[in-house]
């Protein structure tokens, strides 16, 4: 016999100790078996610059529930942890506490001691996110826990950038790129986010330099004039052809600059001239270099006006932009200004409106790598769920530009790029290199770090110990799923996708499994500046890990949103209470040491039929956890659980507890097998009260966590035990309607006649209508012979139920009860319509008022016509 549970669940006291248990006895660990089929999930490292979020919740829960099914299944499941050094987001919150809390700069402490106190920064919250994700009831393999600049990590970073530049695929260059100002760093263009803002087309005089008159252009940008070095026509463009090869004066500069003509052009929009900013705009770069223009940069990293802008520099973009607007305005060259909305690319981090500037950087070739990587979703190798997703990774892929790798950042895998002082030979090694092999002169490291994306696109066989060729590796890559959200697949399942392809020669995942975000109960994204976030580990414990995690997985479709409303996580807490208790019943109620189930003979209708419902249910939930409909399998589950175990079978089975011998042993048995294995189904979506309750049951092994995951059985199928006592559960439901639309108590208890040609069937049933409907006799024959004139008349399946309406209610006073409760509806009905028409009431009340009265004008009719039932009834 297992322990007696409390009378009450209370999460503190068990969550803690469980969790604790199962890290002492090292059940998350894997080491290489060849016996067993790995099953792999890497998780994407959260970063390291506070602490998880509800979606961090929902990610790590969906992993959680994989992987322990998958490890109940008999597979050797490893969940590899870990956190990432984020290198903007990191700098950034470091940055901001020296400016806030010492009133510091990075350059006040120096490149060392900066980086110093970004790694106890690191320590410290990265240590935290660790401490939440086992709050949540995460199962990793915390003897394999990694960061991505561990020592590791950073080998497989050199070892990647030192074999792509040797190849070819990684070259420095001065080419246009994303500027953050704020963040002073280079973007790649995952990372600009693009957002329609407000603003104006400014439409601007370029004087001809023979004084024949002038050009028009329209632009968004008047600031980025200063750095024009021609204006482009379309080459068939016939009011502007005997411009090209003219010069203009460019207003406010005085600078000389041609007109070309170039097929970039579009005649129809705008006027048709479109000034050439080269080092200010990615189209007008590739123009630029196809008339070899000059590429005069204008503004500084932090968007001032640099020395290239004359009177205006020093001042800020936007502040220059007006002093420019004004002097064209007085110079008599501001044709007109046109409202104009437009997509705006902001930096992913801070928001702040990117610039896109020329700069020298470090790019990734990226058309020969995104080849494969398409291919390999082709073809199938790897799979998105859902399939959609795969379409917004093939058409990214499709228009994919060269990656900007290189960032102007302190904190990261620094660029393993050398050049000499005196010579300057570039050296690109994977060891430090201090002397220049050319001229014996003295090396200098490239003081860029690598794009945060760079590393975490190695995780996949990174954390498995690449480049070293172990045992790992060989045996747990690829690894099988991936569950992330679908706003990183461009930054991060794109990177992994052709970096496994480019280094292993094999995909990194099979699935990508796709979840959406995590919105509020209004349905709008949680964030700081609504105010609207919600802590997953307030819920936690308020409420405990299993009915956060439960919640999550409650509703949730692949690739959908989902809001949380904390009605859902009340709902979830009282499931557990709901199995808590249930449990304690049947735990009351044994006797058995063992776990058995007898003869199929020994069984009941009402066993044989649960064992059917719950086989059914073991079937469909494990063909959901491999269509990762995590959402379907978890109502499944509740059904089961709070119908057809808690409220359909204990209820059945009550009476043989008091009978004592066989019959009471074969329920428990039935009980028992039922409970024990149906909390096997749920523990990976509630480990913890699972754990507890199954260590109180009679059980053979050590934990739930490692027991065998159900498989079903044939044996216990059974549709016609299940359509029989689905007769029986449909008839006693109509019982219970009819009695409680009649207003009869259940302890009135009344004959029951059946009328039926199934006798066998309800003749199974009758303790069950004695128990559960109030039946004083129950009387089964094949026509109404005897059944008096005025009872009332259930239709169920296969049968009729007929009740004495005589020994139900008094029917003079439940006529009386029922005429004062029509009258009274009649009159709320009355008055409702009485305000709805009345004019004054409609227009000048506030709309939710109005919408309430309307709504309670429902709910009277609807009441009303229930009344008049009941009265006919009566009649």
């Amino acid at each position: 016999m297992g322990k007696e549970l409390p009378k009450t669940y209370d999460p503190k006291q068990v969550e803690e100790r469980i969790y604790q248990n199962w890290v002492d006895k090292g059940y998350f660990h894997a080491e290489v078996d060849e016996s067993k089929k790995p099953f792999t999930i890497v998780i994407p490292p959260p970063n390291v610059t506070g602490q998880l979020h509800m979606g961090h919740a929902l990610d790590e829960t969906f992993q959680d529930i994989l992987i322990r099914a998958k490890r109940m299944q008999g597979y050797n499941a490893l969940w590899i942890p870990g956190t990432d050094h984020a290198g903007i987001a990191t700098q950034i919150k470091v940055e901001e506490d020296l400016r806030v809390n010492e009133h510091l700069t990075r350059y006040d402490l120096g490149r060392e001691e900066f980086l110093n106190r970004v790694w106890a920064w690191k320590e410290k919250f990265g240590s935290r996110i660790i401490n939440q994700l086992k709050k949540i009831g995460c199962s990793c393999d915390w003897d394999r826990e990694r960061f991505t600049m561990d020592e590791g990590c950073s080998k497989a970073v050199k070892e990647v950038f030192v074999n792509l530049y040797h190849k070819g695929l990684i070259y420095q260059g001065n080419r246009i790129i994303n500027w953050c100002p704020s963040c002073t760093t280079a973007l790649s263009d995952a990372e600009v986010e693009y957002a329609e803002q407000d603003g104006f087309f400014w439409h601007i005089k370029y004087p001809l330099k023979d004084g024949s008159g002038f050009v028009e252009i329209a632009t968004t940008r008047p600031e980025t004039l200063l750095g024009d070095t021609a204006v482009a026509v379309h080459p068939d463009d016939e009011r502007y052809k005997s411009l090209v090869g003219k010069m203009l004066i460019l207003p406010l500069v005085g600078r000389e600059i041609p007109v070309i003509a170039d097929e970039y052009v579009d005649m129809e929009f705008g006027t048709g001239c479109v000034k050439i900013t080269p080092a200010h705009d990615p189209n007008d770069f590739e123009v630029g270099l196809r008339h070899n223009l000059e590429q005069i940069k204008v503004l500084n990293d932090d968007a001032t006006i640099n020395s290239f802008g004359g009177k205006y520099e020093g001042m800020d973009r936007y502040e220059a932009r007006k002093a420019i607007v004004k002097d064209l305005e007085d110079a008599g060259l501001l044709v007109k200004v046109v409202p104009h909305t437009h997509n705006v690319g902001q930096c992913y981090r801070c928001g702040t409106t990117v610039e896109p500037i020329t700069s020298k950087q470090w790019f990734v070739k990226m058309a020969p790598l995104a080849e494969p990587a398409m291919q390999a979703v082709i073809d199938g190798r790897t799979r998105f769920v859902p399939d959609r997703f795969s379409k917004t990774y093939l058409h990214w892929m499709e228009n994919v530009h060269d990656w900007c790798i290189s960032r102007q950042l302190w904190w990261g895998h620094r660029i393993p790029a050398y050049y000499c002082q005196d010579c300057g030979e570039t050296v690109v090694s994977k060891e430090d290199v201090t002397i220049c092999p050319k001229c014996g002169g003295s090396m200098k490291q490239d003081e860029d770090v690598l794009d945060t994306w760079f590393s975490s696109a190695l995780w996949p066989f990174s954390t498995l110990g690449w480049p070293e060729k172990t045992k790992e590796l060989a045996y747990f890559y690829p690894t099988d799923t991936l569950v992330t959200g679908y706003d990183i697949i461009f930054f991060w399942v794109a990177r992994m996708m052709f970096s496994g392809l480019e280094h292993m020669g094999e995909v990194p995942f099979k699935h990508v499994y796709i979840h959406g975000l995590v919105r509020d109960s209004q349905g709008r994204k949680m964030s700081k500046s609504l105010g609207n976030g919600i802590d997953p580990l307030e819920i936690i414990d308020k409420y405990g890990a299993d009915a956060l995690r439960f919640t999550l997985a409650t509703g949730n479709s692949p690739g959908n949103d989902m809001r949380f409303y904390m009605e859902r996580v009340e709902a979830s807490r009282n499931f557990a209470n709901k199995i808590w208790n249930a449990s304690r019943f049947v735990l009351m109620n044994l006797d058995i040491d063992t776990c058995s189930l007898p003869q199929p003979d020994a069984l009941h209708l009402e066993d044989r039929w649960i064992l059917h419902e719950y086989n059914e249910l073991v079937k469909e939930v494990t063909e959901n956890l491999d269509k990762y409909e995590l959402g379907i399998a978890v109502s499944k589950l509740y059904d089961f659980i709070w119908d057809s175990f808690c409220d359909w079978y204990i209820e059945l089975v009550k009476p043989r507890f008091s009978e004592g011998g066989e019959n009471s042993k074969t329920a428990q048995q039935v009980l028992t097998y039922v409970l024990s294995n149906t909390l096997k189904l749920l523990h990976p979506f509630m480990p913890f009260i699972t754990e507890e309750i199954w260590q109180a049951l009679p059980h053979e092994g050590e934990s739930i966590m490692i027991s065998a995951f159900p498989v079903y059985n044939p044996a216990f199928q059974n549709e016609a035990a299940q359509a029989d006592m689905q007769m029986i559960m449909e008839s006693i439901k109509g019982l219970r309607n009819i009695r409680s639309e009649m207003n009869v108590p259940p302890s009135k208890k009344s004959t029951l006649y059946i009328v039926t040609d199934k006798e066998a069937v309800f003749t199974a049933g009758i303790p069950f209508y004695t128990k559960l409907a109030s039946a004083s006799e129950v009387l089964i024959q094949k026509d109404h012979s005897g059944v008096p004139e005025n009872a009332v008349s259930v239709a169920a399946p296969g049968a009729e139920l007929l009740l004495p309406l005589d020994e139900l209610v008094d029917k003079e006073k439940e006529t009386a009860r029922l005429n004062k409760e029509k009258t009274r509806l009649e009159n709320e009905i009355k008055r409702v319509e009485g305000k709805l028409n009345n004019k004054g009431f409609t227009e000048k009340a506030p709309a939710a008022v109005v919408e309430e009265e309307r709504k309670k004008g429902e709910k009277y009719k609807a009441m009303l016509e229930t009344v008049m039932e009941s009265l006919a009834k009566l009649q």
